[in-house]
């Protein structure tokens, strides 16, 4: 039987709440060690490094040193992400421009900077699409755009990168976070909405970072079984 991979220095974008929080203590929990960057992190946390990765140059160069701190890295996972749904007219162009740029700009960046330390180590890249980036809803033109993108650069990294790191793009439906805190009422879940807990979602990443060098899990869905997104 195939033996696992340890997880090593596993960093976690949006890793200090939702799905990248879940992330982080599985990680933690199957003896890896979690590096989280967000927007805001606990000052006292080890580990935790505050950036927008929207600001796509200072996270490269944030990356690339704590990789070089760290004496390398082992697999990243880009899990920061944000939306605001709204009619594409009424969506300021500023408001959906930073969803584009947190989504997708921000994923490619964090990957960016990791990019010498993971082919080092052949280490592995986790992206987060969604059930969004399979099926389009109307006030979600940002967020759509965003995921079908970063599922199309995953499949475009996996093809130019393989034989020297792995890649998988994780593709959940909707998880039981605070992610829908704060939209109008008309973009909350109802309540017999069906989510998925966030740390299902994270058992999978973490199946994916384990696996030994040259088994590769390239895309993983993660729905309720009556998900409409798929097949």
């Amino acid at each position: 039987m195939t033996s696992t991979r340890p997880l090593g220095n596993v960093l976690i974008s949006g890793g200090s709440a939702g799905l990248g929080a879940a992330v982080a203590a599985a990680v933690r929990e199957h003896g890896g060690r979690p590096i989280v960057l967000d927007l805001r992190v606990d000052p006292d946390a080890v580990d935790a490094y505050a950036v927008d990765v929207s600001d796509t140059r200072a996270t490269e160069e944030l990356v690339a040193r704590i990789a070089s701190e760290l004496g390398g890295l082992d697999a990243v996972v880009t899990a920061a992400g944000v939306d605001r749904p709204a009619p594409f007219g009424a969506l300021p162009g500023a408001e959906w421009e930073r969803i584009v740029a947190v989504n997708l700009l921000g994923t490619a960046a964090v990957v960016r900077g990791a990019l010498p330390a993971l082919e080092a180590a052949h280490g592995r890249v986790v992206t987060i699409a969604s059930s969004l980036a399979l099926r389009a809803l109307g006030d979600a033109t940002a967020y759509c755009a965003s995921k079908f993108a970063v599922l199309g650069f995953s499949r475009s990294l996996a093809a130019e990168s393989k034989g020297r790191l792995g890649v998988t793009t994780v593709i959940p439906a909707g998880m039981d976070t605070r992610f829908f805190d704060g939209r109008d009422e008309q973009y909350k879940p109802g309540p017999d909405a069906k989510l998925i807990d966030p740390a299902e979602v994270a058992a999978a990443i973490v199946f994916a970072l384990e696996r030994p060098r040259g088994v590769e899990l390239r895309e993983l869905v993660v729905c309720p079984e009556e998900e409409p997104s798929w097949p």
